[in-house]
């Protein structure tokens, strides 16, 4: 794939939306391959509609995050788990 990306740092605002934790902090495992990385790690894709995010080991799609004028999909179909970290705790 040669289309450019950017981090996942870029999916904190728009998930800042849906989640009251920094979801950039959080850990995802991808169904894959299995890697368990920082959410910040990913790899970002934003010519879609939306935002895709893929696996920095082997690619897969890891989450999917469209947002429209009044509502937000986020679809994790590609992570086994993911571990977000509370304030505090």
């Amino acid at each position: 794939m040669s289309e450019p990306f950017e981090d996942g740092n870029v999916l904190a605002g728009p998930a800042g939306e849906i989640f009251a934790v920094d979801i950039t902090a959080a850990t995802t495992r991808c169904v894959a391959c299995g890697r368990v990385d920082a959410v910040a790690s990913l790899r970002v894709y934003r010519h879609a509609p939306g935002l895709v995010a893929r696996c920095a080991g082997c690619d897969a799609v890891v989450l999917k995050l469209v947002r429209g004028p009044d509502a937000a999909w986020l679809d994790l179909t590609g992570t086994s788990s993911l571990r977000v970290p509370l304030p505090g705790a």
